[in-house]
């Protein structure tokens, strides 16, 4: 198939959490409308960002307007011989056989190929865009490959610097980060995330490969259905491979052999705390979380803390609304991240909570506390309860509350449990612990 250009692209709580929904849902027509600014910042969860190859400039606008592309003479990945094939795509599973099912241009591309994809184009003004899609017929699992050739290698960085940016702040409904890593020795830099759809029995994981090959970004996507998150050797695998057939062409041919090393996508919107496509899973949520910055309060009556007294160097609080879901005003998700002058420092404060939550019922005559686990890592600690509160009058308030520590930071989390909306204590933890690993970017 031969290429060619691109054509045009065608109570007081919950009065506070309805003004955090509006301003969430201003801010979520913002990104719609793609006046966002994008700024990669260093220091990102479990990894340093240079490792995404991130830089100072905001990455690559895109948009579905008409196109920009200029003419050109460049035979640069000119025709579809160097894209992934059947026999490739073997390594994505041996069972079955794969066939290519579609190959598309510029012309014909869809405006969305992978996951996360916000627009059409990564690079509205690249000299081509190759989309190929994959199917095995035994298993069921699908597979494509994007390819967005940019004039020069220094658009493409930013190219793959926006690719990356979709990935970290997806909002597409109903799906979460499962886990997160950074690649060598695929192309020049790379990334691998996986995405998980609402679990069940089984769930649809997205494993997604970013890759940048000199003038080239491309994505390998592999979805298939799995009791637990798939590991990212198969589509490492298969990201290397493609890579080498198009690196001739392209540059950034790649040195050593593929390795991964875990690392979250950066959250470059609010350092720190949880990006949208970190919250949980909920089957009656079938829009998504988008965050604001809030209020840092002092609990629901059994935490009783001040970060202030506690002398926390510095503090904030994020929450997480459903601006387009059909939810009570209260519904919704408090993100508190507090860095202290020390490690002990921090480790005082969680104390503390740890001790008032669990004297409540004690101390407070209308509580009921019940503790639902602890999360505990070589670098993390932390406990999380569910608290009821009787206001006497046949009204029951409900609270999913969690205290970790980790270094000099403490982080809290928040979640109102309503009717028909609530957590499992496994989930809640693992949020839980995310946001701890987010919290290590809170400078």
């Amino acid at each position: 198939m031969a290429g060619s250009h691109r054509a045009s692209r065608g109570g007081g709580r919950a009065a506070a959490r309805e003004a955090r929904r509006q301003k969430a849902r201003k801010r979520n027509q913002t990104i719609a409308a793609g006046v966002a600014v994008v700024v990669l910042v260093g220091g990102g969860g479990v990894a340093a960002l240079n490792a995404f190859g991130g830089d100072e400039e905001p990455g690559a606008k895109a948009g579905n307007g008409p196109s920009d592309d200029k003419p050109t003479n460049s035979d640069v990945l000119a025709d579809d011989k160097a894209l992934l094939d059947a026999a490739g795509a073997k390594t994505l599973g041996a069972t079955g056989t794969w066939a290519v099912t579609k190959t598309a241009d510029g012309d014909s591309a869809p405006d969305s190929a992978f996951a996360c994809q916000s627009q059409r184009f990564a690079d509205p003004s690249g000299l081509r865009t190759w989309v190929r899609t994959l199917q095995n017929s035994a298993t069921k699992d699908t597979a494509v490959q994007y390819v967005d050739v940019s004039n020069d290698k220094a658009t493409a960085a930013k190219t793959y610097n926006t690719v990356v940016h979709w990935l970290s702040q997806c909002t597409t409904p109903q799906t979460r980060l499962s886990a997160g890593y950074v690649t060598t020795g695929v192309g020049e830099r790379g990334v691998i995330a996986v995405f998980g759809q609402v679990p069940g029995a089984k769930t649809k994981y997205k494993t997604v490969a970013v890759t940048l090959a000199g003038q080239a970004t491309m994505v390998i996507e592999h979805d298939t259905m799995a009791a637990t998150p798939p590991r990212p050797d198969v589509v490492l695998a298969t990201a290397s491979a493609a890579a080498k057939k198009i690196c001739a062409q392209t540059g950034g041919c790649a040195t050593g052999a593929p390795m991964v090393k875990p690392a979250l996508l950066p959250n470059t919107d609010t350092p720190g705390f949880m990006a949208s496509v970190d919250l949980p899973l909920l089957d009656e949520i079938d829009k998504p979380w988008v965050s604001a910055v809030a209020t840092t309060g002092k609990g629901t009556g059994c935490e009783r803390f001040d970060l202030k007294k506690a002398k926390a160097a510095k503090y904030g609080t994020v929450t997480y609304v459903t601006p387009e879901a059909k939810v009570p005003t209260e519904f919704g998700f408090d993100d508190t991240v507090a860095k202290f002058a020390t490690a002990a420092a921090a480790s005082s404060f969680v104390s503390q909570v740890k001790k008032n939550v669990d004297a409540c019922e004690k101390d407070v005559s209308n509580a009921k506390v019940e503790s639902t686990g602890t999360v505990k890592t070589n670098t993390m600690s932390g406990k999380s309860w569910k608290a009821t509160y009787d206001t006497g009058d046949g009204k029951k308030f409900v609270y999913r509350i969690g205290i970790a520590e980790s270094g000099n930071r403490a982080v809290y989390l928040l979640f109102p449990v309503l009717k028909e909306l609530d957590l499992t204590d496994a989930a809640f933890n693992e949020t839980l612990a995310r946001a701890v690993d987010r919290s290590a970017a809170y400078k």
